[in-house]
C-alpha cells in the first residue's frame, strides 16, 4: 500500500499573533500549493525527492526533515510499544525552504499525515501538535505550532491554552470575500536567524500592545468588524526587528497600503510577504504594486492570490 499526503503552505503570525496565529493558503486558482509525501511499508528506510525546489534540499537524505520527522514518529510508536517498519518515502517539494510560506512545516505535516494513514492512526491530535513541534524545531531552533497546526487543520488557526498545559487550537471565522495576496521574494531567509534578531525580553508597553491587537483582531473577525479589522492587521511585536531583514519590506508594505490594502506585513518569518485585498480584482493590483516596489529594491518575486485552505493536510488519490 502507497500512501500520498499533502499539506498547503502557511502563513505563521498572520499578523497579529505571533507563534499564536497561523493560516492554510489556498490559491484562487484551484491549484495545490504545498508539498506532497508519498509513503509505503519497504525492506528498508529511503527517501527519493523531486519537485521544482528539490535541488535545493540537502543530499544527505537523513539531513532531510521528512526522514527526521518519521524518526521521531518511530520513537513515539515505540514509546506505545508498537512495531517500526522501514517505510520508503517519495518528497515532491513544491515550496521553496526559507521562505516564509510554511515550507518546513509543510514538509513535517504531509509526513505525518502519511504515517498517521500507513500506521493506523496511531496519535491523537495533541500527539501530532507535540511530534509537528518538534520536527518544527529542528530547523528553526525551537518548537512553534503556528505554521504546523494550520497545515493539518486547515483554516485560520489560533493556537489557545489547553488541558494539562497541552496546547489547543481554535478555528477564526475569516471573512470569504478578502484575498491574500502572497509575495514570495527569491532569496532565503532563515527561520533560525530570523527569530535570533528578536529580543530575548520584550518591553512591557510592547507585550501590552501585542495583546491589545491580537485581541482585537480576534473581536473583529467575530463580530465582522471591518474597520477594527484594519486597524489589527499588523504585527507589533516581531515586524520592527525583521524588517531589516528582506530589502524593500517598507516600501512593499507602503506601496501595498496606498493600493488600498487592509494590511500588509511579513508572511512567518519572512522574506515573504502578505496583504490582505478586498477583492480578487483589489488583489491584482496589490499584487501589481508589490511586485513593482520589490523590484525596485532588486527583488524579483513570484505573487499568489490565494484564500484560505479550510481542509487543511488530506489523503491524495
Amino acid at each position: 500500500m502507497r500512501i500520498r499526503a499533502y499539506a498547503p503552505a502557511g502563513i505563521g503570525n498572520f499578523a497579529a499573533g505571533f507563534d499564536l496565529l497561523g493560516a492554510a493558503l489556498a490559491p484562487l486558482d484551484g491549484a495545490l500549493w504545498g508539498d506532497v509525501v508519498e509513503a509505503g511499508i519497504a525492506a528498508e528506510t529511503s527517501l527519493a525527492v523531486s519537485g521544482p525546489h528539490a535541488a535545493d534540499l540537502p543530499a544527505d537524505p537523513w539531513q532531510n526533515l521528512v526522514l527526521r520527522t518519521f524518526l521521531l514518529v518511530q520513537e513515539a510508536l515505540a514509546d506505545q510499544g508498537l512495531d517500526r517498519p522501514p517505510v520508503a518515502f517519495h518528497l515532491e517539494k513544491n515550496l521553496p525552504r526559507c521562505s516564509g510560506l510554511g515550507s518546513s512545516s509543510s514538509s513535517v505535516v504531509a509526513t505525518l499525515t502519511a504515517c498517521q494513514a500507513l500506521f493506523g492512526e496511531p496519535f491523537s491530535t495533541a500527539e501530532l501538535y507535540e511530534l509537528a513541534g518538534r520536527a518544527e524545531a529542528l530547523v528553526s531552533g525551537s518548537p512553534h505550532l503556528d505554521n504546523v497546526v494550520p497545515a493539518l487543520l486547515g483554516g485560520l488557526q489560533l493556537l489557545v491554552p489547553g488541558s494539562g498545559g497541552k496546547p489547543e487550537a481554535r478555528a477564526l471565522p475569516w471573512p470569504t470575500d478578502l484575498v491574500l495576496v502572497v509575495a514570495s521574494p527569491g532569496f532565503e531567509l532563515s527561520t533560525e536567524h530570523s527569530r535570533s534578531v528578536l529580543p530575548r525580553c520584550f518591553d512591557l508597553a510592547e507585550v501590552l500592545a501585542f495583546a491589545e491587537n491580537l485581541a482585537a483582531f480576534v473581536l473583529a473577525l467575530e463580530t465582522g468588524d471591518r474597520a477594527l479589522l484594519r486597524r489589527c492587521l499588523r504585527d507589533v511585536l516581531a515586524e520592527p526587528h525583521r524588517a531589516p531583514l528582506v530589502p524593500g519590506f517598507r516600501a512593499a508594505q507602503a506601496a501595498a497600503l496606498d493600493a488600498g490594502a487592509l494590511g500588509c506585513t511579513l508572511s512567518g518569518s519572512g522574506p515573504a510577504l502578505f496583504a490582505v485585498a478586498e477583492s480578487p480584482g483589489h488583489g491584482g493590483a496589490v499584487a501589481a504594486a508589490l511586485r513593482r516596489a520589490l523590484g525596485e529594491a532588486g527583488l524579483g518575486c513570484e505573487v499568489r492570490l490565494c484564500g484560505l485552505d479550510l481542509q487543511g493536510a488530506r489523503i491524495l488519490p
